[in-house]
């Protein structure tokens, strides 16, 4: 039976270095679910490390984990890859490692914490995750799909980091599955305002950095349960499945 869930699809943990140390797997677990999310996607800078320790912390509880991350491209372009399996996310993780130059300044960055489920510490990442690999936009999407993955364009109406921002324009052969828009745009005006990208669904999220913004902004997705499949159906509009714009 298809249902209305309530879905924050690009959040981080504190293993992203600008986000706060406090975004530790079950903190964030918690505040999502008093937020009455009914899904998330884990999208840490370059890094998945502390996705599995999210999926730990919200097993036996009623919201469901998309594995995911946020990519850096050589344009320095922002996207979303989302997954419905560790394996396929592994897979592409290490892709991305291979292809992401430099190391981490703490001082200069903020510490890069891989944290577990019950809240310790495993370790501290050296790689330079707010850094930006060096593989081309279309070479990425291509292989995120060729790993079964879903791909958003991250926060199209910012300027920096956004694929408007850095490329001016999405062209028809940059096979974004969806687009993104911060709350401060929201839906219904991203209609108005990208109506010459009317052919791509929406979503808006709250990138969350912080355990307060989490839930702050949130898509409505009709499903029948919170499964990539299901979502992908949604994104086309198939079977009943579809984003909740109003």
């Amino acid at each position: 039976m298809l249902k209305v869930f309530n879905c924050d699809l690009h959040i981080h943990t504190c293993l992203s270095p600008c986000a706060e140390l406090d975004m530790h797997p079950r903190a964030l677990v918690e505040k999502a679910l008093a937020a009455g999310l009914d899904a998330l996607a884990i999208c840490d800078h370059n890094s998945s490390e502390n996705v599995p320790y999210v999926m730990k912390a919200a097993r036996g509880k009623n919201l469901a984990i998309f594995p995911g991350m946020e990519i850096t491209t050589s344009e320095e372009v922002h996207f979303l890859a989302l997954f419905d399996s560790l394996s396929n996310l592994n897979t592409v993780q290490e892709f991305v490692y291979q292809h992401l130059p430099g190391k981490n300044d703490e001082d200069r960055f903020g510490v890069q914490a891989i944290v577990n489920e019950n809240g310790e510490v495993e370790g501290l990442s050296d790689k330079l995750l707010i850094g930006a690999t060096d593989i081309p936009l279309s070479d990425l999407l291509n292989f995120v799909h060729e790993q079964n993955g879903l791909t958003v364009a991250s926060h199209i109406d910012r300027e920096s980091f956004s694929v408007l921002g850095q490329l001016g324009f999405i062209d028809a052969s940059i096979n974004f599955d969806a687009l993104e828009v911060t709350p401060l745009t929201g839906l219904k005006q991203a209609r108005e305002k990208y109506r010459d990208l009317s052919n791509y669904p929406f979503i808006t999220s709250s990138d969350a950095h912080f355990l307060k913004d989490i839930g702050k902004a949130k898509t409505k997705i009709m499903l029948d349960q919170p499964t990539l499949a299901e979502l992908k159906m949604a994104f086309t509009m198939k079977n009943g499945r579809c984003i909740l714009e109003q």
